[in-house]
């Protein structure tokens, strides 16, 4: 059960697939300009805000100092009379300030300010609120759409590709992975933009109030950049060693529940523990480290903050004191330096989300971008009454087209076989001889190299494979049923079917047999991998689904294999109820279920050796006479 694990390499592509990502959301341009204007409304209220507190500020210092000072002198009469006293410092910070001497605070402006600045801050908060639910109504939108087109994919994608891929690897990137790009769209998008503008409008801002100020605020952003940009490169190849790891741990737990009985069976419970152990452990490693190093990003950059915030602190006292910064632009500079820093850290903090979503777009545009099934150019339809005659016309069929380009030998090389309407064709062979092969061909699961296999005299290659395969029913060796009534599982055949048509169904099937004995009957609820009936039950319910579809062509893989004698019979007497007036292609290994077909064919290395009725096969004393002979006296070896 161990497959060979992918090594996690350096996504390549982190712009292309950020790129992409946003243009997901091209189609809502409208709402995403309402967003963005309300987020740049917000950010100039929020960014200007501060200054007009600042002035408050200076209405309260101006107040308090012009209350302490003679009543009827003028500003400049009292900074004439400090400079005499030799209290210079203290003139020049008056000579920043605007007061009146003896008069105290003005309410009447304070009380104006304030409101300003709450206004402005109420005004800002319902701008933010909008934005959000714009927002998220818009996010909603683009991963439904992403869904849709993400299941579309996969029902458009060869079966080859989830032939080399693990199920939990494809599921992973089909719910993990979309999940996560929706989360990081939700939680980066307007705060990124928020945090962008925050942070130009307020370096506008303090550039207003003190160029010098600024310049040492500005410090702190080659320095935060420098951080980001080493830290986040580590963080995003880190993030996507954790989602491939997520994968792998997923298919490896698909893989242990899928196989419960045959793990406990044959005793491998250590190792497949032992093998969810270093998978759980490699995730472990790849998401502590993820989270470790994108987690110091927001510490260093706050560190390189208080340094600026230091600086800015002492510089800023000095030029209060000299009279070339009034206090309440001191103040307001000082909350500017705060704002300043907590926008970028936010954006820093948001790198973590915003890594671990572009690794995951990238692995989701992976499977959008993976080859689909050759595209359909029907020109011909079946007619209305289908004989079902099938004929292989000089076939050939390989795997892997590069190797055969290469001159590697076809897995199947110039078939050609006919089957008349209504018959019966049995195909035995050893493993990997073709027989699934030949039979996921007639479905165009794979389209054939070379030749023609037609339908009626209509080359399938004319025809829709919807259309194709709504005339083949199926009956496979792995009965697979789905969550629900045992009626919606027979009816999953033909969907429009009358409850007396499934009914029927059930009757010529023998699943009314064992049904009526249930307490609820054609309403009982199957579980999702089918534990509430028997294996043979189970194959009985899918032979009733395909008797509903009334299909032309029948094919059936092993259908007897996993079933015990008794139940044996009842399911070849319903396989007899399907197979009659319908042409059948019947995958076996026990010889003696096919003795009646009306004719064998035995393949080996994709090659047809012989084909004939069973008593032809025997008395020519062939490949099937020498398989006949094994099974036989492996059943009774005392002959």
């Amino acid at each position: 059960m161990s497959e060979t694990q992918e090594p996690a390499r350096k996504p390549q592509r982190f712009w292309a697939s950020a790129g992409r990502l946003v243009k997901l959301m091209a189609p809502h341009k409208a709402a995403l300009a309402v967003v963005v204007a309300a987020v740049v409304l917000s950010v100039v209220l929020t960014v200007w805000a501060p200054r007009v507190l600042g002035r408050a500020m200076d209405v309260i210092f101006a107040g308090v100092v012009g209350r302490s000072l003679p009543t009827g002198a003028s500003q400049q009469q009292v900074e004439a009379g400090l400079r005499a006293q030799g209290q210079d410092t203290l003139a020049d910070m008056m000579s920043a300030m605007t007061l009146v001497p003896g008069q105290g605070v003005d309410f009447t402006r304070l009380g104006t300010l304030i409101l300003v600045v709450l206004g402005m801050y109420t005004v800002a908060s319902v701008l933010m609120w909008l934005q959000g639910y714009v927002l998220n109504r818009v996010v909603m939108r683009v991963v439904y759409d992403l869904r849709e087109e993400v299941e579309r994919k996969v029902n458009a994608l060869p079966l080859s590709y989830f032939d080399t891929r693990q199920r939990g690897d494809v599921m992973s990137r089909v719910t993990n992975d979309v999940d996560n790009i929706q989360t990081a769209l939700q939680q980066t998008f307007a705060q990124l933009v928020q945090n962008v503008l925050t942070v130009l409008g307020i370096v506008v801002m303090m550039f207003i109030v003190s160029w010098q100020l600024a310049l040492v605020a500005l410090v702190a952003l080659p320095l935060s950049a420098v951080a980001a940009g080493v830290i986040g490169t580590r963080s995003q190849r880190l993030f996507k060693q954790q989602w491939h790891a997520t994968g792998q741990l997923n298919g490896h737990i698909e893989e242990s529940f899928s196989g419960h009985e045959l793990v406990h069976a044959y005793g491998r419970q250590r190792q497949m523990q032992q093998q969810f152990d270093a998978r759980n452990e490699e995730l472990y490693r790849a998401a502590f480290g993820a989270q470790f190093m994108s987690g110091t990003i927001m510490p260093v950059m706050q560190f390189i903050s208080y340094l600026s915030y230091v600086g800015i602190a002492v510089l800023g006292g000095l030029r209060v004191a000299t009279g070339q910064l009034t206090l309440g632009d001191a103040t307001a500079f000082i909350q500017y330096s705060r704002e300043f820093t907590q926008p970028l850290s936010q954006v820093a903090g948001m790198a973590t989300q915003l890594q671990s979503g572009i690794a995951s777009a990238e692995r989701t545009f992976e499977l959008l971008d993976a080859p689909e099934q050759e595209p359909e150019t029907p020109t011909s339809h079946l007619p209305g009454t289908l004989r079902g005659e099938v004929r292989f016309d000089h076939v050939d069929f390989s795997y892997d087209k590069a190797a055969l380009a290469r001159g590697a030998e076809p897995l199947i090389e110039d078939m050609c076989l006919h089957v008349a309407p209504g018959r019966t064709v049995a195909i035995v062979g050893p493993t990997g001889a073709g027989k699934t092969t030949l039979v996921n061909l007639i479905l165009r699961f794979y389209e054939i190299d070379a030749g023609r296999i037609s339908l009626d005299g209509i080359d399938i290659r004319d025809l829709s494979r919807h259309e194709l395969r709504s005339q083949v029913g199926m009956v496979l060796q792995d009965a697979w049923l789905f969550s629900g009534t045992i009626r919606e599982n027979i009816r999953y055949g033909r969907q429009d079917a009358t409850d007396e048509e499934v009914l029927a169904a059930a009757r010529a099937t023998y699943v009314d047999r064992f049904v009526r004995a249930l307490p609820d009957g054609y309403d009982t609820v199957i579980s999702e991998d089918g534990s509430s009936v028997s294996a043979g039950e189970k194959q009985l319910i899918t032979i009733a689904r395909a008797f509903l579809a009334q299909p032309s062509l029948l094919i059936l893989d092993e259908a007897t294999s996993a079933v015990d004698t008794r139940t044996e019979l009842l399911v070849q007497k319903a396989m007899a109820a399907l197979r009659e007036r319908r042409t059948s292609f019947v995958i076996a290994h026990r010889l003696s279920t096919i003795r009646d077909a009306d004719t064998i064919i035995v393949m080996e290395s994709g090659r047809i050796v012989e084909q004939g009725s069973h008593d032809e096969l025997i008395e020519a004393d062939g490949a099937y006479a020498n398989l006949y002979r094994a099974q036989f006296n492996a059943a009774d070896p005392a002959s």
